[in-house]
């Protein structure tokens, strides 16, 4: 890996990120998704797969949190 290129891990795999702020938003999005799997809350889609449909779709820093937690 290239001494420039930045990653943060989550549970146990890397996360590529472009700026060192991106760790801050890696935790949150994490956070965000360890919430909603406690609370069983999808909302304002219908269910769990519908809701990973969606975000699936967005790419970015989100995916890459969704895979790294193996929702996806």
């Amino acid at each position: 890996m290239p001494s420039s290129e930045l990653t943060h891990e989550l549970n146990g795999k890397s996360i590529r990120i472009s700026v060192p702020s991106d760790r801050l938003v890696v935790d949150r999005v994490a956070r965000h998704m360890q919430r909603r799997l406690a609370e069983n809350d999808w909302r304002p889609y219908g269910s769990q797969a519908d809701a990973l449909q969606a975000w699936s779709r967005l790419g970015g820093i989100r995916v890459d949190v969704l895979r790294a937690l193996d929702l996806l």
